[in-house]
Parts: structure tokens; C-alpha cells; sequence
């Protein structure tokens, strides 16, 4: 689906002028090839992610996760993107609004932070409302769905709750989370999430 993105990058900021593609830490000039060694280095930071979750302050940790699952590939991982991107015709958020974006994302992940974990109802709406306005920021150049799952992820589980939008064993779930972000569907999304949220084993 990433074919389906437009960038405005006059300037090559991020991609080598001769190949058109990311430039990255190994110098690989083969998309294909770039694309299987960012799979396996961000597939293993995610399982560190798992086993050494980080707390969530707030929209601050987007870049530490981005940081963490592309530290190996981008020397740019855990930056905000400084040019402007469209996907199927739909801008994301411009550049120039970041600070507000980021602002009242933190209002919303407060909010969320003071709902009851038993709640769950309540915690997933947040969780979804948190999605939607993450995804529509989308605040790096590359990476922006793995790492709101990633974060979604994460403050799901400071509830005590396991929460994964990607399972390897069920595509229909992934296609149902990718609808919901690219409709900007919270009622979909928070459906979804109420779904699939579960009590943490031994909690």
C-alpha cells in the first residue's frame, strides 16, 4: 500500500536522488532488499518492546518507540517528518500545525490515564480517539503504523490489558484496524480494540 503515498521532498531529504528510495544506515540501494532488513530489525525491537515495555508520558514517546524500532535502519528513527504526505488523495496533518496536534493528543492520553481499569468500554473509545488523531498526525517519514501500535500497544498494557492490532495469525483483524485508520472510524476503531483487549495473564 505504500505506492499509494505522495511526498512533497523537492529537496531529497530523505530518499537518494539516483534510487528514489530511503536513504538508510546500511547504504542498501534494492527497495526489496531494504524492506526484508527493515522487517527483521523492527520485528526484533518489537519483542524487546515486549519484554521491556516503556511507560507512555505522552505524545514524547511516539519518538522514543519510532527511535527504538528504526534505530538500526534510519539515521533520522525518532524525529518528526519535515515533509508533507498524502495517501489515496487524503493529506495528513500539515507540518506547520505540529505543536498543537501533539498538545491536544497529550489532553487526550491524559484522559485516558484517568479512566478506571475496569472500564474497558471507556478505554477502549480513548484508545481509539488516541489512534485516530496519532494516525492522521502520521509524524514520521516512515514507520507511522507500526509505531502507533506500538504505542496503542503500550498504553494498554499500563492498564493491565494486552492489546495486538497486527496478529500474525489473524489478517482480518489487521484489515479491519487498517480500514478504521484510513476512514478515521473511531466507532470502528474503538469496536475493534473493545474486541480485542484483554487482562494481562496473572493480573
Amino acid at each position: 500500500m505504500s505506492d499509494a503515498y505522495k511526498y512533497l521532498d523537492p529537496d531529497y531529504t530523505y530518499t537518494d536522488p539516483k534510487t528514489g528510495i530511503l536513504r538508510n544506515l546500511a547504504n542498501i540501494e534494492d527497495e526489496e532488499v531494504l524492506l526484508f532488513a527493515e522487517s527483521g530489525a523492527v520485528t526484533k525491537r518489537v519483542q524487546e518492546l515486549y519484554e521491556n515495555p516503556i511507560k507512555i508520558k505522552g505524545t514524547s514517546s511516539l519518538f522514543v518507540i519510532h527511535k527504538y524500532l528504526f534505530q538500526d535502519i534510519y539515521a533520522w528513527a525518532g524525529t518528526k517528518r519535515v515533509v508533507e504526505i498524502g495517501k489515496a488523495g487524503k493529506q495528513f496533518f500539515p507540518t506547520s500545525h505540529f505543536e498543537n496536534a501533539f498538545r491536544y493528543i497529550d489532553t487526550l492520553i491524559l484522559e485516558y490515564k484517568a479512566i478506571r481499569k475496569t472500564d474497558k468500554q471507556a478505554l477502549s473509545q480513548k484508545l481509539a480517539e488516541i489512534l485516530d488523531h496519532v494516525n492522521y498526525l502520521h509524524p514520521f517519514r516512515e514507520g507511522n503504523g507500526r509505531t502507533q501500535r506500538e504505542f496503542i500497544r503500550l498504553l494498554a498494557w499500563e492498564k493491565g490489558l494486552t492489546l495486538n492490532l497486527n496478529p500474525p495469525d489473524n489478517a482480518f483483524i489487521f484489515e479491519r484496524y487498517m480500514q478504521g485508520t484510513i476512514n478515521s472510524d473511531v466507532e470502528a476503531l474503538a469496536s475493534l480494540i473493545f474486541e480485542l483487549i484483554m487482562e494481562q495473564s496473572g493480573k
